[in-house]
């Protein structure tokens, strides 16, 4: 826009373009790149630069480019004051109000930018089978911006600025980044080719990861964003159908393997626990027998030592008793002595002394058994120890108590996730999961310190 003031032509720069990344400004009335006076520039003129832009003066001497920013929002008039460059370099040689050569570009820094991208199919091979190769393509967006104006502008010609070229760069470095990640995916994730289409979210932050900083590095501008939308494997072509094919007939086997592999678990497991099973219900019926024959003698033991006191005495009635049918001390009622026949009084009286002797202690026998029978407090109940087996060494020993388990955390021969098992229980469990064990879990030794 140009404008009369004092009789003079003055311009008006500003941008009034809706929709803008980067434009130039030239004068009304002339036509972009016909002459220079497009980029004639009068001092006096008005400048007016909206918030999140800025207004860039390209200075071309002959010893070099020059160059002077302003920022908005801005709207002066043009001074020495606002162009430090252009008063240091061309200085007031034409007056006040001379013109002078300037190209005056507008960048939009609040400007973002949006771009889809596609990469096209390109071969990518599968880590397990190197001899297949399968078509992938790539589709998605990414966002930038511009913030570093004066990087962005050394790295760009500005006069020669085209966005529609600027944006066929974009997307030919991402096609280059994201074929680099997509090809090197499967070896990293250890994933079938055929499974890409699963790793959208890997491959977005790889590529989002890797391209932030080259592009600002490359271009000079912001990367807010990178969407991969779409990972696509070309299901239609040989390579696809074949690896297909091999993949579902190894995945079939290991399938199968590994079914197998775990009946054969189980069926080891319900074996090992059948075995401990039995020798668990053997010593406890054996013990069982053991208690009920200990518990049989306490209760008799009365009975049997009348018995034998019994035995005792008969003897020795039997004994005095033949000895007075053998005649010993026998006298004749005729007063002579020595023979065989006739009352024997000495053998009597002993008799009746042994026979009362004997009938007492019979009797005190009898008494004192049936007294003892009477006032006999019952022997103590048996304690029936909980037994355990433990697995060491991948293999089932014992069954144990718990003060042997107790033993054998003290020496080291098991510990708090060693695997117990007792009658009852559905299944194997470690020591530190079963509070009838804490005892055991007490007595392992603390772990010495490396320090």
């Amino acid at each position: 826009m140009t404008k009369v003031m004092g009789g003079s032509f003055m311009d008006v720069i500003r941008c009034d373009e809706p929709d803008y990344l980067i434009w130039k400004w030239h004068p009304n009335g002339t036509v972009g790149g016909a002459n220079r006076r497009e980029n004639q520039v009068r001092w006096g003129s008005s400048l007016r630069v909206k918030e999140g832009s800025v207004a860039v003066f390209v200075y071309n001497q002959g010893d070099g480019v020059f160059q002077d920013f302003i920022e908005g929002p801005f709207d002066e008039i043009l001074k020495t004051k606002n162009l430090p460059v252009i008063s240091r370099v061309i200085g007031l040689a034409y007056g006040g109000e001379s013109p002078f050569q300037a190209e005056v570009y507008f960048i939009n820094l609040a400007k973002i930018i949006q771009t889809k991208f596609g990469v096209p199919f390109f071969d990518v091979y599968d880590p397990r089978f190197a001899d297949f190769s399968v078509p992938v393509a790539v589709r998605g967006t990414i966002t930038f911006c511009i913030k570093d104006y004066r990087e962005f502008i050394k790295l760009h010609r500005l006069e020669q600025f085209d966005m529609d070229k600027f944006n066929m760069q974009i997307r030919d470095a991402i096609a280059r980044y994201a074929k680099s990640i997509v090809t090197t995916i499967p070896v990293k994730t250890e994933t079938s080719v055929l499974q890409l289409e699963q790793k959208i979210s890997e491959v977005n932050d790889l590529l989002e990861l890797d391209i932030i900083e080259r592009f600002s590095t490359d271009f000079g501008i912001s990367v807010s964003g990178v969407d991969v939308s779409s990972i696509e494997i070309d299901k239609s072509s040989d390579n696809y159908r074949q690896l297909k094919a091999i993949t579902q007939d190894v995945t079939t086997a290991k399938v199968i393997a590994q079914t197998d592999a775990d009946i054969k678990t189980i069926a080891d497991l319900q074996r090992i626990n059948m075995q401990h099973y039995e020798g668990t219900k053997r010593i406890e019926r054996e013990e069982g027998q053991y208690a009920q024959h200990m518990q049989t003698q306490s209760a008799n033991i009365g009975a049997f030592q009348i018995e034998k006191q019994a035995e005792v005495g008969v003897a020795g009635a039997n004994a005095l008793g033949q000895m007075g049918a053998n005649g010993a001390g026998s006298v004749d009622l005729g007063g002579s002595t020595g023979g065989s026949t006739g009352f024997n009084p000495a053998a009597m009286m002993a008799s009746m002394a042994v026979g009362s002797v004997v009938g007492q202690n019979i009797a005190g026998a009898m008494n004192t058994s049936m007294t003892a029978a009477n006032n006999q407090t019952p022997p103590p109940i048996p304690v029936r120890k909980i037994l355990y087996n433990v697995v060491i060494d991948g293999k089932s020993e014992g069954p144990f108590d718990v003060d042997m388990l107790a033993q054998m955390a003290q020496t080291g021969q098991i510990g708090k996730d060693t695997l117990v098992w007792k009658p009852g229980m559905s299944e194997w469990q470690t020591i530190s999961k079963i509070s009838d064990l804490n005892a055991v879990v007490e007595s392992i030794p603390p772990e010495v310190s490396s320090k």
